[in-house]
């Protein structure tokens, strides 16, 4: 446990929504009921970006696998992130039963980039190339370029129509940077924006807090992707922004000269590390 003097109050500013997505939750949700129905499950990698989380489903029957040779006698549940059409097809090939908690915006995003490849479009995806999420993305169209930054889109060759989409968690300011770059490309642009409503409500929240507050503590995973562009957006406004796992993490050199505290979290944090944190500085108070 951190050493924490008791020295003064602090006051403690939670982003609004931060945390669970619905997206995320409707999977949890999914993977509960499922467990109860047939008992052990299978998980194709991490259903959510959050070490906690799977573990936690672990404890109720949830197997973590890394290939369908590992699935035996066993439904097996999809990620939120999305499945690769390729993985689809050999789940059903094997007549394995598909649990799909796929969250229903990236449902949203394979049904606009299919549309726009039906269009004849060039097919542009704003996001990071090794996500989950974009290679679902990737393997619902023929051919398509993944791009995520300007300097990358300025390499794109030019072309008569170009249809974009982007990640869901993509942050807004990188999105629209790239479109600019691209709308040089063609004289036919379609760019749909498929980032998230709770990714933008979260991005606008790290903003207000990171201006409002002394210090910003950011909680999620390392490998969660949304929680590392919350950080990112953080730290350019107040540079005393902290990414932390847990309580654990924090240390109590950030809190030297600290009036106000502000808290947010990736959308595949638990609630449970959020007052995990806001309750250890209270009780430090």
């Amino acid at each position: 446990m951190n050493d924490f003097k008791k020295i003064k109050k602090f006051k403690i500013d939670i982003a609004k929504n931060c945390g669970f997505c619905s997206g995320v939750n409707l999977a949890i949700e999914k993977a509960k009921e499922a467990t109860k129905k047939y008992g052990k499950i299978a998980m194709l990698n991490n259903i959510v970006h959050n070490e906690k989380v799977v573990k936690n489903l672990s404890k109720i029957g949830i197997i973590v696998v890394n290939s369908i040779d590992e699935i035996v006698d066993m439904p097996v549940l999809l990620q939120a992130h999305g499945t690769e059409t390729k993985i689809m097809e050999e789940l059903k090939k094997r007549k394995i039963k598909i649990i799909d908690a796929t969250c229903p915006l990236v449902k949203h995003i394979h049904t606009v980039v299919k549309e726009l490849e039906d269009e004849n479009r060039k097919i542009i995806i704003i996001g990071d190339h090794e996500h989950d999420e974009v290679k679902a993305i990737v393997s619902q169209v023929k051919k398509c370029n993944v791009v995520s930054s300007v300097s990358e889109a300025k390499n794109i060759s030019n072309a008569k129509k170009i249809g974009i989409v982007s990640q869901s968690t993509q942050m807004l300011s990188n999105y629209q940077n790239i479109v600019k770059a691209l709308s040089l490309k063609s004289d036919d642009m379609q760019a749909v924006n498929t980032i998230c409503k709770p990714s933008r409500k979260n991005q606008n929240e790290v903003m207000r807090i990171a201006k409002q507050n002394d210090i910003v503590l950011i909680i999620g995973s390392f490998t969660s992707a949304n929680t590392k562009r919350l950080y990112k957006i953080s730290k350019k406004i107040n540079s005393k922004s902290y990414q932390i796992q847990s309580w654990e993490d924090v240390d109590p050199a950030w809190l030297k000269d600290v009036d106000t505290i502000g808290i947010t979290a990736g959308a595949s944090t638990p609630n449970e590390l959020i007052l995990e944190v806001k309750n250890n500085i209270e009780k430090y108070n």
